[in-house]
Formats: C-alpha cells, structure tokens, sequence
C-alpha cells in the first residue's frame, strides 16, 4: 500500500489547537500518514504562550534524519522556528529530505500576540529557507516584514515582492486583508483566491491547518495552485466549524469534524484561516 507521508517540522502546542498538533490531526483528516520533527515546547493556551523552549539544533536534526532513514517523506511543512540556531538546523534537515514539496508558514507571532520568531532570525528566515520552498504562506503582516513592505503594501504587491526572494509559490492569506481573499503568485500567475469572513469563529491554529492542508495536498499529487485552493477551503470550514467552547480566548479550529461526529454540529460561525483570523492562529503551526 502506497500511503503519502508528510513531515511537519514545527513547534507543539500544549493546548492541542495550533502547531504539530494542528499538523497531525489535517494531516489524518485527508489520509495522509504525519510525521513531526518538534522544534520547541511552548507552554500555552487560547489565552496565551507563557513560555516557549527551543529544541537544540541537533535534536531537530536527529528527529528528521530518523524518519527519512526508515519511512520517507513526500512532502514537508514547516512552522514556528523560533531562532537562528534552528532556521540553520533546518535548512540542513531539508539538505537529508531532498526534492520533495516544501510548504513555509513564516511563524512570527502568535494569535494570542506571543512573539515566537526572534526579530535577529528575520532575514535568516528570507536568506535560509524561503528562496528554497515550494510554497511561503505569510499572512498580511508577515508579508509585510517579509518584503520589507510599508503597512500600504497588500496581497498582490506583496506576493510578487516576495516571490522575488526566491520561493516557487507564494500565497499571502486574507486575513488582514480587507476583503477574505487569499492571493497566489507563481512567478507568471496572479490568482486570487476568495473565501467567505466568518466574524463570530474559533480561528486558534488556523495558520497552521491551512499551511498542513496544503502540504498535505501536495503529498496527494496536486499542484500548487490547487492545493492552495483546497487549503482554503479546508482551513475556512476548520475555523467555521471551530470549538468555540474550549478554552476563553480564541477557541481552536476543527478539522477533524470533532464537533459534528459527536453530534454538536460544529460551533459555528468560524473565520477563514485567511480571513479574519488577527495572525497566524498559531504558537507553531
């Protein structure tokens, strides 16, 4: 049997909603095997990340070069990466993976306002990884700091500045943006991407589900473009469906149907990873 396998390499989420939890449950969701590489423990919560401690380089390093010496991996999504240290760790592990489909989540903030990307790592993050991956999904101001853009600068401006810095890919997610509509820039193509603005949803751990469900969609076979369509999809129907109940900050997203399956019919009114979400949704997705 011919299962696909995809690798998160992001930091874990005590709380269960966002990072390689958030991960490993999109992943299931479309029946595709995940495997995680952690790159830091966060202490956290809807509420908050009241501590993060990084992984040494070497840990990072040793989980990855495990899984692709007995399992193999057909494509790779990266998360929270905190540091220098790790951004370098990682570069290497991708040198160990080889040529397979890498999505970028440029983890810089979490939902609750935590910071989890060291301001130092920024342009580590453009020189090491980005001019490398498949596909970068920043949000709005991610992007900005990305392109090093003015707070004017939007979704089409930004996509193509970034694009710039070397990745085939780039998706800027809405949800900063006026409108919920996600842009997609390949160099050639300028697509966008809308989706409907949930106001009353759970959007905890939307980024990374919308960046896990494009990895894992690309494991499947499908090309960039449509899996940045299904990726909206998905995330916009996690935060819609999301566990408003759990938790008294932002409640975390649903993709499994946890909600539904259990006869609850979902909470309701969710935004879209990529609409009104107020950041990555994420202390590591």
């Amino acid at each position: 049997m011919s299962v696909p396998k995809a690798l998160t390499i992001a930091g874990s989420d005590s709380g269960g909603g966002a990072g390689i939890q958030a991960d490993l449950k999109t992943f299931s969701a479309f029946r595709v095997f995940g495997m995680s590489a952690i790159t830091a423990i966060t202490a956290q919560n809807t509420v908050a990340v009241t501590d993060v401690f990084p992984l040494p380089p070497g840990a990072i390093l040793a989980q990855v070069r495990a899984v692709v010496d007995d399992i193999g991996v057909d494509a790779v999504k990266i998360g929270m990466l905190g540091t220098r240290e790790t951004i370098d760790a990682v570069g290497e592990a991708l040198d160990l993976i080889g040529d397979v489909p890498v999505v970028l989540d440029p983890v810089m903030v979490a939902e609750s306002g935590g910071r989890l990307l060291d301001e130092d790592a920024e342009e580590a993050l453009r020189r090491r990884l980005v001019s490398r991956v498949t596909v970068v999904t920043p949000n709005l101001p991610e992007a900005r700091v990305l392109a090093g853009a003015g707070e004017g600068a939007d979704g089409p401006e930004l996509a193509r500045a970034i694009h710039a810095l070397g990745p085939a890919n780039v998706v800027v997610t809405g949800g900063h943006r006026e409108q919920a509509i996600d842009v997609f820039f390949d160099g050639e193509r300028l697509v966008e991407l809308p989706g409907e603005r949930y106001p009353a949803g759970a959007a905890h751990g939307s980024g990374c589900t919308h960046s896990s469900a494009l990895a894992a969609h690309l494991a499947l076979g499908l090309d960039p473009l449509e899996a940045a369509r299904e990726a909206k999809r998905v995330a916009s129907e996690a935060v819609r469906d999301g566990l408003r109940g759990l938790g008294a900050g932002a409640g975390p997203v649903d993709a499994l149907g946890i909600a539904r399956r259990a006869g609850g019919g979902g909470s309701g009114g969710g935004r879209t990873a990529g609409s009104a979400a107020p950041g990555p949704g994420t202390a590591g997705g």
